[in-house]
């Protein structure tokens, strides 16, 4: 049973806690997705992606998404471009973007597997790294993780914090942590 936990608080000028444990959505956890945000421990963080829909559709499963995880106190990123995650009036956006393009003071995520994307995303200002593939993972098939020593180096590099992704859990998450890592995201843990 995952229990609802503290989370790091930003710096000003944000100075609101960030989730310990997130949730990615997708095509494969769809149609569960309500049932899983209300299981979620008060306080986490969702990355909204459904790439699968069309516009008009992602944009209304967004809202519903985002109406359920306010009954939660959870935050919602939007995976997009920074001007729909405004216009969608999302907690924050999800990619891979220059500083420029986040110039409104929108808190930003980062997908990160290597030295060369965490120097990118820390000239972005990103505020959030989701560093991975930390184990096999099912949305990567075939493709390495990274070794202790690997995610010890590469977290350290980041200038956010630091969230691992990549065929976790709660369970792999407590025996990988380190000083350098805040929490830990997932698609199939959570579903």
């Amino acid at each position: 049973m995952l229990r609802d936990q503290p989370s790091t608080v930003l710096p000003e000028p944000a100075g609101f806690a960030l989730p310990q444990i997130w949730l990615f959505t997708d095509r494969r956890n769809d149609r569960d997705l309500d049932r899983l945000i209300l299981r979620l421990p008060r306080g986490s963080g969702i990355i909204f992606r459904h790439y699968h829909l069309d516009e008009q559709s992602r944009r209304q499963r967004f809202e519903s998404v985002r109406k359920t995880a306010r009954r939660r106190g959870h935050m919602v990123f939007l995976a997009g471009s920074p001007a729909l995650a405004r216009r969608w009036r999302a907690d924050g956006v999800h990619g891979r973007f220059s500083r420029r393009a986040l110039n409104r003071g929108l808190l930003h995520s980062a997908p990160v597997h290597n030295a060369q994307e965490i120097h990118q995303a820390n000239r972005a200002g990103a505020a959030i790294y989701f560093l991975s593939p930390v184990f096999a993972t099912r949305s990567h098939p075939g493709q390495r993780p990274l070794n202790p020593a690997q995610v010890r180096r590469l977290a350290a590099l980041c200038n956010g914090v630091v969230i691992f992704l990549g065929g976790m859990n709660q369970r792999r998450y407590r025996a990988r942590k380190n000083s350098s890592s805040h929490g830990w995201a997932a698609i199939d843990a959570l579903s």
